[in-house]
């Protein structure tokens, strides 16, 4: 163990001559609950933008070259839908229009494409009202007008990832973002199957019941979602070939004490068996372009060290890219790991040392606000200091230039 940090140590020296002439530097800006954008009470388009603005600004300066932006959280939107309501946490009330009016999803990816920056698309496929006592929730949208094809579970309503009906009309959702707007990647996080309760089976024993499958409940249950993904996939393919398709994924796959192919972890809850997502799948098929593991842990953590799980996915990339998701939020949750200033160099350095990992993506966009540990500084006149290209994808043609 003083071997692996003291080769930290030298790492954390050699950095500035290491830089990648190709590296993903991306982060996550969450719109749920205003987490990150729009500030909090805000729905003046002119105080969003602004707001926008200065967030791409910070984001350039750090040397980010994509930002990966929450525009449905909630079986809503962030843009002009013809199928969902304009999103509470925009306007304040779901199905109210900006006023004035624009859409900001062509604002958003027009201001990231100015400056240099790739624009994915951050959906979430199954979450469709986010607290069922307190959401505001719009005549028109689609827990109203198909209540049947909805699952509550705990304080918040799910598409039934088993209803094919639910699952076509996803999938339309989609096709309409990919088709209209000039994004670069959908991107979906790890919110498939819900995570459990305690105490609580998610309710879609009468859909398993109804669908005579021969599956074993948890089989039948990532058939559902490779089923979605998979149509996802073509859809996007088949209105714009180039256009990427992304999954940010709980770290863990699966423990190696569940499989052999597991990693050398100790995590309570895994894609695997509790999300029902089965990302390696995914990889090997092709459906997916990238994975963006969630690895918010600190090196050296007693069951799931960033530094193991690093290892695990660049031997699991099966082709295609890996960007890896640092936790820098956890600063602010007085994790005594996260208030180390070496914490994120050092795990900046060990991701470029594994050739299968193409690049790094932060949450969450206003965790860097206040510099925690002088981090922002860190990125701009050193580690992020040279700007790096989008790592490319052989096997997608290229976006034809405007």
């Amino acid at each position: 163990m003083k071997l692996f940090f003291l080769t930290l140590s030298c790492l954390f020296c050699l950095s500035s001559f290491a830089q990648p002439e190709y590296e993903f530097r991306g982060v996550w800006i969450a719109t749920v609950d205003n987490i990150d954008w729009p500030p909090r009470g805000v729905s003046n388009p002119a105080e969003q933008k602004a707001s926008f603005i200065q967030l791409l600004d910070m984001h350039q300066r750090n040397g980010m070259n994509a930002v990966i932006v929450q525009i449905r959280p909630a079986a809503d939107a962030f843009y002009a839908s013809p199928y969902e309501p304009w999103s509470q946490w925009l306007t304040g009330i779901q199905g109210k229009p900006t006023f004035p009016f624009y859409d900001p999803l062509v604002f958003m990816i027009e201001e990231a494409h100015k400056r240099g920056m790739e624009f994915h698309a951050w959906l979430n496929p199954y979450r469709a009202n986010f607290n069922i006592r307190t959401a505001s929730i719009a005549p028109d949208h689609v827990t109203r007008t198909h209540p049947e094809w909805f699952l509550t579970y705990g304080d918040k309503k799910y598409f039934d990832p088993a209803n094919k009906l639910a699952q076509e009309f996803v999938v339309n959702v989609v096709r309409d973002i990919v088709k209209r707007y000039d994004i670069d990647a959908i991107h979906m996080d790890d919110y498939f199957y819900p995570y459990r309760l305690p105490g609580k089976e998610f309710p879609d024993a009468l859909s398993y019941k109804r669908s005579g499958s021969t599956l074993s409940k948890d089989d039948w249950r990532r058939a559902n979602v490779d089923s979605i993904i998979e149509k996802i996939s073509i859809a996007i393919k088949a209105e714009k070939p180039y256009c990427k398709f992304g999954i940010s994924p709980f770290s863990v796959w699966r423990n190696a004490s569940q499989d052999p192919e597991g990693s050398d972890t100790k995590a309570g809850v895994t894609n695997y068996d509790d999300l029902y997502a089965d990302i390696l799948l995914w990889l090997k098929t092709g459906w997916i372009d990238y994975v963006a593991p969630q690895l918010y842990l600190e090196i050296g953590h007693s069951k799931i060290p960033f530094e193991t799980m690093v290892d695990w996915w660049n031997k699991h990339s099966y082709g295609r890219h890996v960007y890896i998701g640092h936790g820098i939020y956890r600063f602010y949750e007085n994790s005594a790991p996260w208030k180390r200033p070496a914490e994120l160099p050092n795990q900046i350095n060990l991701v470029r040392e594994y050739p299968e990992i193409k690049g790094s993506v932060f949450y969450n966009s206003s965790s860097f606000k206040r510099n925690p540990n002088n981090w922002n500084d860190s990125l701009r006149t050193n580690y992020y200091k040279t700007a790096a290209k989008i790592p490319v994808m052989d096997w997608l043609p290229e976006k034809p230039r405007k």
